[in-house]
């Protein structure tokens, strides 16, 4: 049971371009965030669709196929872990930041 503990799988599309760093030690980072769809029909028989925003941070050579290759829009299936985590504003405020920390990448859809 322990390969299931804190995994996190999504199938969504980019809001946005990924936002790429390259750090001072060498390594890459690449952040984006990724919308989910749910829909069923309420009460009423109308279809609802609810969107989900889920915050995606990829490390290393996986950074490198992010930047090549994903564009606002992309379809992507990703696999990692939830990570929790705080940090506090250049004006003292402390801030709460929850993301999927990926280490599985599958692109999908027409690149």
């Amino acid at each position: 049971m322990n390969a299931i503990r804190n995994k996190v799988q999504l199938i969504g599309n980019l809001g946005q371009d990924p936002e790429v760093v390259n750090l001072e030690s060498g390594n890459k980072v690449a952040k984006f965030s990724i919308a989910t769809n749910e829909t069923y029909k309420n009460t009423k028989g109308e279809k609802i669709t609810e969107t989900q925003w889920h915050n995606v941070v990829v490390w290393g050579k996986l950074a490198d196929v992010v930047e090549k290759f994903l564009l606002k829009g992309s379809e992507v299936a990703v696999e990692g872990k939830l990570i929790h985590r705080t940090y506090e504003t250049k004006e003292g405020e402390k801030r709460y930041v929850s993301e999927v920390k990926c280490n599985e990448l599958l692109m999908l859809g027409k690149q």
